[in-house]
């Protein structure tokens, strides 16, 4: 059975890089904004960003807020995985919805990333100022205008912009394979080869209450690895090297007593040692950072944290990497 998915979010988010590697996937390409295209070159009409606006709420308020998606259907045949591009109003989303096995991605990344990726591009009509590039954002956001707001919170999924292309890719391929068995492979995604292995640095651990690691991977190579335990030279936690830990004191007290160093404290300060720089980079745990390896995550310039469990004092650590910018996903395997 075929797979039908439809493309939406902020300008720059990465919806054009994922829409080149979806078709590389085999997905036939439909983009709501090419219905809009072919209206104003039969008027002759210059085609800008403003006019595409302008004729797109034209177009839904003579024939229905989905009519873009309703020429897109006409033009699938059954047999065909499809992609549809563009859509930024709920109506069109109501109308894909309509279809057996139509999923809505909303591709993201933040504000300040995309307006860098817009400045890159170096178009002249593009705004200059991070200013002016919100109060568009805004306007295409609210009802009066293409209603782009309520459009992404129909999204089914979500798939995070905010590393590198690689990164991109690889969250696609996860994504696909959840969703169809036909993108299905025996091999693991790189997210599950990377957590896969941090799991086997934490058979390392020498802590006899929680065995945790971390690996840190910069293009989809591993740069160092961590495990919690005792500091080098002393003796090992399981040896009775820290008092806490042998008197299995009550989890989350008496945290300032305890000698074990966390998995990803040791992950960065194993590549500090080695003169390695970790920054822009992702680091695998198998547990979700506590406060303290949070602030060291931040302040060592890693950009993204993969987990794969839930750290009983995890909520506010949480809240720091969301206001530091850094991506967070937790994936279990």
């Amino acid at each position: 059975m075929s797979l039908i998915l439809g493309l939406t979010g902020e300008n720059c988010s990465g919806k054009g890089i994922s829409a080149e590697y979806l078709r590389k996937r085999g997905f036939y390409y439909l983009s709501l904004s090419d219905f809009i295209r072919e209206e104003l070159a039969e008027e002759n009409a210059e085609i800008t960003r403003e006019s595409m606006i302008a004729k797109g709420n034209d177009l839904r308020a003579r024939f229905g807020q989905g009519i873009l998606a309703q020429r897109a259907v006409q033009k699938m045949e059954r047999d065909r995985n499809y992609l549809v591009d563009s859509i930024r109003n709920p109506g069109e989303v109501k109308e894909l919805k309509k279809l057996k096995n139509f999923v809505l991605v909303h591709v993201h990344a933040p504000p300040e990333i995309r307006f860098e990726r817009m400045k890159a591009r170096k178009r002249e009509s593009d705004p200059q100022t991070f200013e002016a590039f919100r109060v568009i954002e805004e306007a295409e956001m609210k009802k009066e205008g293409q209603n782009l707001g309520e459009t992404v919170k129909m999204a089914d999924r979500k798939v995070e912009n905010s590393a590198q292309q690689q990164d991109l890719y690889g969250k696609w391929d996860t994504l696909l394979s959840q969703l169809s068995k036909d993108f299905r492979s025996d091999r693991p995604t790189w997210d599950e080869y990377f957590m896969a292995i941090a799991k086997q640095v934490a058979t390392r651990s020498n802590c006899i209450k929680r065995k945790v690691a971390a690996v840190i991977v910069r293009d989809k190579r591993i740069i160092s690895t961590g495990y919690n335990g005792t500091p080098r030279g002393t003796k090992n936690c399981n040896e009775g090297g820290c008092p806490r830990c042998n008197n299995f004191v009550e989890s989350g007290t008496k945290l300032e007593e305890c000698y074990c160093a966390h998995g990803e404290e040791n992950a960065i300060v194993q590549a500090a040692y080695h003169g390695i720089s970790v920054k822009d980079s992702t680091i695998y745990s198998t547990f979700c950072p506590c406060l303290y390896c949070t602030r060291m995550i931040i302040n060592a310039g890693i950009k993204e944290v993969v987990y794969n469990a839930d750290y009983p004092l995890n909520e506010s650590a949480l809240k720091l990497l969301e206001e530091a910018g850094v991506v967070v996903r937790k994936m279990k395997i």
